[in-house]
């Protein structure tokens, strides 16, 4: 059905003609992403740092029919992250839509953290989205549009043992939301979040096969079970797509009701 017939309330979720860079992009929720808002209509460009990767990943998506181009580049480099977005800007157009899923963990005891993993957790979680969405709100601001969507967590509200510093970066992508979303709403940019529970990928599979953990998670959930990957697609397209044009600085919890209950 093309977009002129779809009804009106439907055609507002339609990315056809946008353009989504989605950082992080070559496995777990961020090829979800992009393989999401490229089903919706959107031209995806995937980003890691791993070129061949990404290319198997683009192939992967075009095999699917959808329109998946590549760049790669370090988002916690900001020389870097300037340089590759103008390059993305001269040779593939304005970036409409921003997904800066980007992101790592590391565990352990809060008095045993070193130094060099603290910083390395917070240049990943939340200097790049600093510097990738200062990069690309130059040019959302000129055009004056956009929508930049930040992936916060379920553990920018909540705390667990053993992950302090990924809860305190991830709080910090919160609030660094709501801060942009402040600066910059005034010209025509929306940053929201979305922030996922606990869902099944590559990252997370040593704790679904934890039978204690996914007991006690499935237990802890109002939906009892782990999220898919695929269940994020649907938030995203929403907070990427003019259905949320009149939503700014808010995160969008999809987490099967964890941060509903004790």
């Amino acid at each position: 059905m093309s977009p002129s017939s779809q009804p009106p309330a439907l055609a507002q979720f339609d990315l056809t003609g946008k353009t989504a860079l989605i950082t992080g992009s070559s496995a777990g929720i961020g090829l979800a992403l992009a393989r999401g808002l490229a089903g919706a209509g959107a031209r995806v460009i995937l980003n890691a740092r791993n070129a061949q990767k990404l290319d198997e990943i683009a192939a992967l998506l075009q095999d699917e029919g959808h329109d998946a181009l590549t760049s790669p580049f370090d988002v916690t480099t900001g020389d870097a992250v300037t340089s590759a977005i103008e390059r993305i800007e001269q040779n593939y157009g304005a970036i409409d839509i921003l997904v800066n899923n980007a992101g790592m963990q590391r565990r352990g005891a809060l008095e045993q953290f070193s130094e060099v993993d603290w910083h390395t957790l917070m240049r990943t979680n939340v200097d790049s989205v600093f510097f990738v969405s200062k990069a690309v709100a130059k040019h959302m601001i000129k055009r004056r549009r956009g929508k930049i969507i930040n992936i916060c967590s379920v553990q920018s509200e909540l705390g667990r043992p053993g992950i302090a510093p990924y809860s305190a970066s991830k709080g910090a992508v919160k609030m660094l939301t709501k801060g942009m979303a402040i600066d910059w709403g005034k010209h025509g940019i929306q940053v929201n979040g979305l922030g996922p529970g606990y869902f099944k990928t590559e990252l997370t599979q040593s704790l679904v096969q934890d039978e204690a953990f996914t007991n006690w998670l499935v237990g802890r959930t109002p939906s009892q079970r782990w999220g898919d990957v695929e269940d994020l697609t649907g938030a995203a397209i929403f907070l990427a797509s003019d259905a949320s044009r009149f939503m700014n600085g808010h995160i969008l919890y999809v987490d099967g009701g964890v941060t509903a209950t004790l």
